[in-house]
This record gives C-alpha cells, structure tokens and sequence, in this order.
C-alpha cells in the first residue's frame, strides 16, 4: 500500500486541464430560457425524465444537459427524481404495454399545471416499433402531448430549443 502511495506522490497529476470550449448558440439559447423562465417561474423548471421503453439513445443525450459544457442547471432548469416534484415530464421511446400502467401513475402523480415533452422520433409516432401486442406506440396514445422534440437522438441543442419553445 505504502509503495502505491509513494507511486501516486512520484508521479502527480496526469491530465490535463479543461478549458471549456465556447458556443454561441449554446449560450444564446441558455440566456433566453434563462429570461423566460424567471419572468414566468421565478427562477427555476422542475422535469422529471420518464424513460418508457426507448433504446436509450435519447436518455443518453438528455444526460448530456446536466455534464460540465451544456450544464442546463446554470439556465434554471432542474432534473428532479420524484415526478410530486415536477413541471414538466420529459418522455422517450415508444411506451411498451410494460409501462402504459406506470406512464399514467407518474403523469397522475405530476401536479397541475404540467406539459408533457415526447422526446425523439419513437416519442413521436412509435418509431420502427409503431403499435403491436408489446407497444402502445406513441405517448400520445397513452397521455396528451404539449411538444414533440423530433430527432433519433435529438441532440442536447435540439433538446434545449423543445424545452424553449415548450417555455414561451
């Protein structure tokens, strides 16, 4: 153990210092969401993410708002883990009959006033799997929608200009 700490001690720190890269259509976007959601919010958006059966290529982008360069909670937006909690649900994939019954538990159990954001083609219209014996297809089909954000994945950009136009 000893001879592992000497090791650590010899050889120091190993990478390299992150400079976060600048984008102006991250920012701009960041900024007006930020501006419409104090003015109609005071302050900060509560979502709950619903995974309904996806591939999970969307979560993958979704988890991309929250790492060190999107960081969408600097703009006032939350991800919160209990949907008692939330303003708006973020679903994706195509809702498996699996979870029809827990779909319609956690939009029951969202306060009034919510929106509901079906995020990625499969959200949309069901995707490849449409509607069978193991898919309800789209959330549509099992809940009322107020924004489509298209995309197969929708990309963290795209994502934030849904969650914009879901604002105004």
């Amino acid at each position: 153990m000893l001879r592992l700490f000497l090791k650590i001690l010899k050889t120091g720190v190993v990478t390299e210092r992150f400079k976060k890269p600048k984008d102006d259509e991250l920012e701009r976007l960041g900024i007006e969401i930020k501006r419409h959601i104090d003015k109609k919010f005071s302050g900060s958006i509560a979502i709950r993410e619903v995974d309904a059966g996806s591939c999970n290529g969307c979560e993958l982008e979704i988890h991309a708002l929250n790492n060190p360069y999107y960081d969408i909670e600097r703009f006032g937006i939350h991800f919160v883990a209990s949907p008692r909690h939330a303003d708006v649900l973020l679903v994706t994939g195509p809702v498996s009959r699996n979870m029809q019954t827990a779909l319609l538990r956690t939009y029951e159990a969202t306060p009034n006033p919510k929106w509901v954001v079906a995020v990625g083609d499969c959200a949309a219209c069901g995707g490849e799997f449409g509607v069978s014996y193991a898919s309800c297809g789209a959330v549509s089909n099992v809940i009322p929608v107020d924004v489509v954000i298209p995309g197969c994945p929708p990309t963290p950009l795209a994502l934030m200009t849904g969650l914009l136009g879901l604002i105004r």
